[in-house]
């Protein structure tokens, strides 16, 4: 009986996250394919305040994305599901990127810059940023436990959804969830 309370109160909760409305756009009617892997939470979660390392060397936070709808990918070089999505994530930053929309990766652990670099290039890939997490502090306040993960966050730099494991950013429905937050915000 225990079982099947849980089973069901887990259940209910599942159902009231992925049917949230994120600053008043319902997206999860826009999700299929890779995308029904995405939990859109129910209120906008404060994200953290912590500090990862741009490619420049200097110290970002999410509030230099303030404004800007964002898409936040941890991964790592030695990631296979990384490198199977990162070509996905390089066509959603080239259709969609500007000043309502970036996508940020973070190469979280020991990255080494040449690495990321030859993970890049083996890739195709020239539009993402190399932006690293050494330490895997920043990760770890996000609550980024394995990769890849991705988080979505609003313009006020609260999350709004997070997706475990890797997905096609390219799908239909992928860049319709982001066509809507970018109109709705």
């Amino acid at each position: 009986m225990r079982i099947v309370k849980s089973a069901v109160v887990y259940t209910a909760l599942s159902l009231m996250a992925n049917a949230a409305v994120a600053e008043g756009t319902d997206i999860s009617a826009l999700r299929s394919g890779d995308m029904m892997k995405l939990t859109i939470h129910s209120a906008p979660i404060s994200a953290s305040d912590d500090t990862f390392t741009a490619e420049t060397g200097e110290e970002l936070s999410i509030s230099d994305f303030s404004g800007q709808i964002v898409l936040m990918n941890f991964w790592a070089t030695w990631c296979a599901p990384c490198r199977e999505e990162m070509p996905s994530l390089s066509a959603l930053q080239s259709e969609l990127g500007g000043a309502d929309f970036a996508v940020v990766t973070i190469a979280t652990g020991p990255n080494p810059a040449p690495a990321m670099a030859r993970f890049m290039d083996e890739e195709g890939i020239d539009n993402l940023p190399l932006h690293t997490d050494l330490r895997q502090q920043f990760a770890r306040s996000m609550g980024v436990m394995g990769l890849p993960v991705t988080v979505i966050l609003d313009r006020n730099g609260q999350e709004i959804a997070r997706l475990q494991g890797d997905a096609d950013w390219a799908s239909d429905s992928a860049r319709a969830i982001f066509a809507a937050l970018i109109a709705a915000e």
